[in-house]
């Protein structure tokens, strides 16, 4: 089953994949995770995807399409795949179409989760990530016990740049502008589905399962 996850930023599009990897036995592709993994290790490819990142700007498509290309053709995504945050442009997805077809496969699923920007807003603000083993929580929906300290590793939280307000805003524009279209790209292929993502986490994700059938 090869599925893409649609949606702007904060939607709950890892979170929905995450549950759907464990529901699907199929692995979850994060090309942000990707990236932000280079960012850490501080390697050429993360410093210029920093740049970018830090922008709000989206990551080079040469840069991203690589990377996606050679995650696609390792062994345990024979029975399918869920790729979350690609494509996130039209040429990506026309560029991605062709990644399939030189692996004789194809997209079977779109699920486009739909979130006002305002709480979108409100969500990504309040993210707080660990810098030691980079776990999430957020300071409304998922405290630490402790303000500031990771309950899991005692690291020490703090707010990404790219969790700021100005740049959620840029990224919330530049979705609109450059991903959004993805939407009726995918709905003239016939795969889209959309996805009221406001509601529990749980809510959301018995959407998507009845749509896949699982």
């Amino acid at each position: 089953m090869n599925i893409i996850m649609l949606g702007p930023p904060g939607a709950g599009k890892g979170t929905q994949a995450k549950m759907m990897v464990d529901k699907l036995g199929i692995p979850q592709i994060s090309t942000g995770d990707m990236l932000r993994e280079a960012v850490r290790e501080g390697t050429d490819l993360g410093r210029k995807a920093k740049e970018y990142m830090d922008a709000g700007k989206l990551v080079p498509d040469e840069v991203v399409i690589g990377i996606v290309k050679e995650r696609l053709g390792q062994p345990d995504c024979d029975k399918g795949f869920i790729l979350d945050g690609f494509p996130r442009t039209i040429p990506q997805a026309e560029a991605l179409d062709k990644v399939l077809e030189e692996l004789g496969r194809g997209v079977e699923y779109v699920i486009n989760v739909a979130v006002p920007n305002e709480e979108l807003i409100t969500r990504l603000t309040g993210r707080r990530t660990c810098k030691q083993c980079g776990a999430m929580y957020h300071v409304v929906f998922n405290p630490p016990r402790k303000e500031g300290v990771c309950d899991k590793c005692g690291g020490e939280l703090y707010q990404r740049d790219d969790d700021k307000e100005e740049t959620i805003r840029q990224r919330l524009r530049v979705y609109e502008e450059q991903t959004a279209p993805l939407i009726e790209y995918y709905r003239g292929k016939g795969v889209l589905f959309d996805i009221d993502g406001t509601g529990s986490i749980g809510e959301i994700f018995e959407k998507i399962a009845k749509v896949l059938g699982a």
